[in-house]
């Protein structure tokens, strides 16, 4: 496997993942510590948010800044690519909403 369908394939499995969407979105809402998320984002798990946000900072979408505090705090937000996916998310979640407002159909109709 080329270094490219590698990245395009981690790719498919951000945009392709529910909470990976969940989790980016509530970032860039400025939700950016592990509880806040798990009590933002319905259903997830603390397993599960927990991967997704290995997953995403290994990524490149988000960087992870930890404080040397007692009890320790975990921040994350954004990076810059991050952002770029965040406003492609909403672009598809637009032409999603504008499709179904306006009954559109493809060309074979």
């Amino acid at each position: 496997m080329s270094p490219t369908q590698s990245s395009y394939r981690q790719l498919e499995e951000v945009v392709g993942c529910k909470w990976s969407v969940s989790v980016l979105q509530a970032i860039a809402a400025s939700i950016n510590r592990p509880g806040a998320l798990e009590r933002h984002i319905a259903g997830i798990s603390t397993k599960v948010l927990s991967e997704r946000l290995r997953k995403l900072t290994r990524y490149g979408l988000l960087h992870k800044q930890s404080y040397p505090e007692v009890p320790p705090r975990t921040e994350y937000r954004l990076t810059a690519n991050g952002y770029k996916l965040v406003a492609i998310i909403s672009q598809i979640r637009q032409l999603d909403a504008d499709i179904k407002e306006n009954g559109e159909k493809g060309p074979e109709s």
